[in-house]
């Protein structure tokens, strides 16, 4: 009797465990392109802002309806109580290449 109040103890509490670390955070710092990014505009490759940017530079986007970041900086994901957080966009993308000017292929991500 004891022993099944134990394991039932047990499960109640696993998923108590699952709750945000400093590890769990730290671990979703980078997608699978490459560093988390915090972008203050967000938009399609086709956009006016967009469009102007990538023909200065000389970057042709395949897919005019891609999501790409504007002004985006990295995410320090352990400091989110030290005021680097991200208070607009939060992406992932696929190129991060072009001094936060510009990021293509951006996917958004939830903090």
């Amino acid at each position: 009797m004891i022993f099944s109040r134990a394991i039932a103890l047990a499960v109640v509490a696993t998923p108590l465990l699952a709750v945000a670390t400093p590890t769990a955070l730290e671990a979703r710092q980078t997608c699978s392109t490459g560093a988390l990014q915090c972008c203050e505009q967000t938009t399609t490759a086709d956009s006016a802002a967009a469009s102007a940017i990538l023909s200065l530079l000389g970057i042709v986007v395949q897919d005019v309806n891609a999501l790409v970041g504007l002004t985006c900086s990295p995410i320090n994901v352990v400091g989110v109580g030290s005021g680097n957080a991200c208070s607009a966009n939060a992406v992932c993308c696929d190129d991060n290449s072009h001094g936060g000017l510009i990021s293509i292929g951006c996917v958004p991500v939830s903090l």
